[in-house]
Formats: C-alpha cells, sequence, structure tokens
C-alpha cells in the first residue's frame, strides 16, 4: 500500500461522485451521490482513505457511544483490496467507537476478512428490506 494514503474522519472535501463511484466498484452496490453524502453526514463515525488527493476508501459507522456500534459501507477501489487498507480503516474505526459491541454489515464473501478482525457470524439478526427479493438473490437474508 502507498505510504501516501492516509485517513481521515470528517466528511470535508470528499467528492460525492468518486465517493459513489467506489462504492460500486468496491462492490457494494449502486447508490447515489447524494444519497451517499446524506448517509455519511448523518453518521456518528466516517473514516476516509485517500492516496494523496485521490479518495480511494470509505466507511462509516452509528454508535450509541457507551453499549452498541454498527459499522457500515466499508468500501475501497479494487487496486487498494487485499493491500492493508481495510484492516487499517477497520482498527482506526474500532478504536474510536470504543463501544464493547460492535455489529457490521458486509457483503457476501467477505466474512473472512471480517473474522481476522474477530467478528463472530450472529444467528438472532434479522432484518426488513424495501426489496427482500433482491436482498435475497444478493444473499444477504433467507426467505
Amino acid at each position: 500500500m502507498s505510504a501516501s494514503v492516509s485517513l481521515r474522519f470528517d466528511t470535508d472535501g470528499v467528492d460525492w461522485e468518486r465517493a459513489a463511484a467506489i462504492f460500486e466498484e468496491a462492490p457494494l452496490g449502486v447508490r447515489e451521490p447524494d444519497v451517499l453524502r446524506r448517509t455519511f453526514e448523518n453518521s456518528d463515525l466516517v473514516c476516509f482513505a485517500r492516496d494523496g488527493e485521490t479518495l480511494v476508501g470509505m466507511g462509516r459507522a452509528l454508535s450509541d457511544g457507551t453499549v452498541q456500534s454498527v459499522i457500515y459501507d466499508l468500501c475501497m477501489t479494487p487496486e487498494h483490496q487485499g493491500k492493508g487498507l481495510g484492516t487499517r480503516m477497520m482498527e482506526a474505526m474500532l478504536e474510536r467507537l470504543r463501544t464493547p459491541n460492535v455489529v457490521l454489515w458486509s457483503v457476501p464473501g467477505k466474512e473472512p476478512f471480517y473474522a481476522r478482525l474477530g467478528f463472530k457470524p450472529m444467528r438472532t439478526a434479522m432484518a426488513r428490506f424495501e426489496n427482500p427479493e433482491r436482498s435475497a438473490s444478493q444473499g444477504y437474508i433467507i426467505l
């Protein structure tokens, strides 16, 4: 990983068009730039990775600041995957969250990465989705 990759924990100067492109390339799906901006601006913690001045990764979390946090949308460009950046971002986010319990949302297939960071599969999680058929076809839920 390039030594010039830095982490920031605010939304100042984020190119949301670029962020939406990374979200899609990662691949986490498609999200409109304005929707992505609002989700990050309304989150308790954000993390952006920049290689020089170029946005290459991001993640966000919601937290009650005491007991529970949830991490969402950790993603980066395909060129930056598998080089330690995801681990670096997760460790920085976990350090800042400081809650004893952290749940995360992940795309199917990324479980081994998160297991290396101490995350375990849950048996009791349930979800209500806008489009359950699509969510099932993507491997997120069982119908």
